[in-house]
């Protein structure tokens, strides 16, 4: 590996490292694995990475586990960027905003969150696709693993943004990547060359397994899963953006992102729901979808639970004020017991007497129908309470949880709405099967049937860990009886990519395959994510401290 390594230094103009310090760092993202790199390249400009996929493409039948694997703030929770041979760290260098338009930017995808939106708020503009960790990721890595947040109930994913895209593929030249109309594909399809093939190829797959690939679709709002091929040809459109945007750097490398942008509302409020009968979830969701709030969030009554344990915490994150922002909750408690679940419904709107008078219709009829407490927050101080409890929760569990560690594995599933009441039960049941070895809270987005869970584990304990598998297989069959996704937003990575075949079944897996082979024939873009995982070296990967 020292020849390459030379010859990469003297091939590039960025910088390569191997300190133990940056391989340890790039050894680990925010899943539970840690895989070595043999390289950190911190490429200079798209010239450099065009260099390198050539230059691993001309190697690869000498050295056969060489490969790229692209890779941005190390936020992902599947284990989606770690990879044996070479880390591409794009935040060095790729971290530029190139434009800033009425309703669109060009950027590079190491370009932080939090940074973008600082630029996009000063034009009254939002990418509204931002996903829990916006503080720490970035645009890069939320085009990778098809980003969702709080946002997505009404706004959608990140594929829903992403006008074009620059990628880098296996022949080692620079595309752009947009919708094409008939007439714009007819001209690809015709090329003779990679790019033509490229189009070809995946037209005709498209053509052939038509049916197979529409039924293969999961009946749900929000999905990761997989390779997305039933939305690449829509109304008359070609765009292969919509495979490219959730597929974990490994069908090219994406070098520039042009992001279409809203513009948010001016006010908001939030209508906080305390449900104790759980099986008229799935209706009341419904009926409060048809309100349009902006987000919909919640979290159980194990973190209400915690919340209280944990007050001084949130006293000294809050300030001693926020004793009194929780008297409201107290007196839910005691007039009704804990409730199982809140919900947290945020509405917005320009109008501010409109905004008002749209919440409180929509509190009249949810309480008439369905007996809940309700109460809408009265101040920015009550609001930012709730946000803190469903945002910081599971993190102040952790600090206060000796011995166990997060454990992100069944972190991120959804269902219909309305198979909620149903769903939710035995998903209990099934997590409480191992309460023994996990503590665990259940959050997420109840408007879309998309929930988070992410016990904490002691990963040193082996029957700990080969809990992992265990309970994996038990949680995504009750999914697939639903029709469901193991993937929502988090995407496939370590993790999922072994159940993928089980969620889809062998034909489309084997579609999936197909699509790896079109683009990245010698496997050197990311390999063992989305298709040829290997479960064992997953769990042989699972950090034991």
């Amino acid at each position: 590996m020292s020849d390459i390594v030379n010859e990469i230094k003297n091939l590039i103009e960025g910088k390569v490292s191997v300190s133990e310090a940056d391989l340890n760092l790039f050894s680990h993202d925010a899943s539970i694995f840690e895989v070595k790199p043999q390289l950190i390249v911190r490429p200079q400009n798209v010239d450099d990475i065009k260099k390198l996929v050539s230059l691993v493409s001309e190697k690869k039948a000498s050295w056969p586990n060489l490969s790229l694997t692209a890779r941005a703030a190390g936020s992902d929770m599947t284990g989606g960027p770690l990879n044996e041979s070479i880390i591409l760290d794009f935040t060095a260098h790729f971290d530029k905003i190139n434009e800033m338009g009425g309703d669109y930017a060009i950027v590079e995808p190491g370009v932080f969150y939090r940074d973008f939106e600082k630029e996009t708020l000063k034009k009254g503009l939002l990418l509204p696709s931002y996903p829990a960790s916006r503080e720490i990721c970035t645009v890069g890595g939320m085009v990778a693993n098809n980003a969702g947040g709080e946002k997505s109930l009404r706004y959608g994913k990140t594929e829903d943004y992403v006008e074009e895209l620059n990628v880098v593929l296996s022949d080692s030249n620079e595309y752009v990547l947009k919708p094409l109309t008939s007439i714009e594909f007819e001209q690809k399809r015709i090329q003779n060359d990679f790019e033509g093939n490229m189009y070809r190829k995946i037209h005709e797959l498209l053509i052939t397994n038509y049916e197979l690939l529409r039924k293969a679709k999961p009946d749900v709002s929000k999905n990761s899963a997989g390779y997305a091929l039933w939305n690449i040809m829509k109304e008359e459109r070609f765009d292969l953006t919509k495979l490219f945007v959730g597929s974990q750097g490994t069908l090219g490398i994406i070098t520039k992102i042009k992001f279409r942008l809203i513009r948010p509302a001016k006010y908001s409020q939030l209508f906080v729901l305390f449900l104790k009968d759980m099986t008229k979830i799935g209706d009341l969701v419904i009926d409060l979808n048809k309100y349009k709030p902006e987000s919909m969030e919640s979290y159980d009554d194990n973190t209400i639970k915690l919340t209280f344990k944990i007050l001084p915490d949130l006293i000294k994150k809050m300030g001693l004020g926020v004793l009194l922002r929780f008297i409201p909750d107290l007196w839910v408690i005691i007039t009704g017991g804990t409730p199982r679940l809140v919900i947290l419904a945020e509405f917005t709107g320009d109008d501010e007497k409109t905004l008002t008078d749209k919440i409180k219709s929509c509190q009249k009829d949810i309480v008439d129908k369905f007996k809940v407490k309700t109460r809408i927050a009265k101040s920015e101080a009550d609001v930012q309470k709730y946000w803190t409890i469903r945002r910081e929760s599971f993190n102040l569990l952790r600090k206060h949880v000796k011995g166990k560690k997060t454990a992100p594995f069944i972190d991120d599933i959804i269902v219909r709405p309305e198979h909620l009441p149903k769903f939710l039960p035995e998903l209990n049941e099934i997590l409480d099967e191992h309460k023994d070895y996990i503590i665990y809270t259940i959050a997420g987005h109840p408007g879309d049937g998309n929930f988070h869970i992410i016990p904490l584990m002691n990963l040193s304990d082996e029957r700990s860990r080969n809990i992992i598998p265990e309970l994996s297989t038990k949680v995504y069959d009750l999914i697939i009886r639903y029709n469901g996704s193991i993937t929502a937003e988090h995407n496939d990575g370590l993790i999922r990519t072994p159940y993928i075949e089980k969620m889809y079944g062998k034909e489309v897996y084997q579609l999936f395959e197909k699509v790896k082979e079109i683009f990245d024939p010698q496997n050197i873009f990311n390999p063992g994510k989305k298709v040829g995982a290997d479960l064992d070296y997953a769990m042989k990967h699972i950090k034991h401290d």
